[in-house]
């Protein structure tokens, strides 16, 4: 990926030949000056790498997000199919006493 669009490699860099003329560059200060640059295309890469890292997780975690949303969607239709029972309180306690009717043999 990162190689169809960086025309330098750190290498290129560091071995790159200057031809001097009589009103040349200083060597040292062109060697010096390619130095930083390979200080910082090293870092550029290993920012890339580790950027590229976290897109990959990123990723990983939107699929599994994915999924559980389908999940959770597919349980709520589930529910929402299933037909609502409304208990209360009055509802429970006329059960209880139906109950104790039929089991301790209480005639109200």
């Amino acid at each position: 990926m990162l190689k169809d669009r960086i025309l330098l490699t750190v290498k290129d860099i560091l071995d790159k030949e200057f031809k001097i003329d009589t009103r040349g560059f200083r060597p040292q200060e062109v060697d010096k000056f390619l130095d930083v640059i390979i200080r910082d295309y090293e870092e550029f890469i290993k920012i890339v790498k580790e950027i590229e890292t976290d897109k990959q997780e990123l990723i990983e975690d939107n699929i599994r997000l994915k999924q559980e949303i389908r999940t959770l969607r597919m349980k709520l239709d589930v529910v929402k199919e299933t037909p609502a029972i409304e208990v209360n309180n009055a509802d429970l306690l006329r059960r209880i006493s139906g109950l104790e009717k039929i089991i301790y043999g209480r005639e109200e």
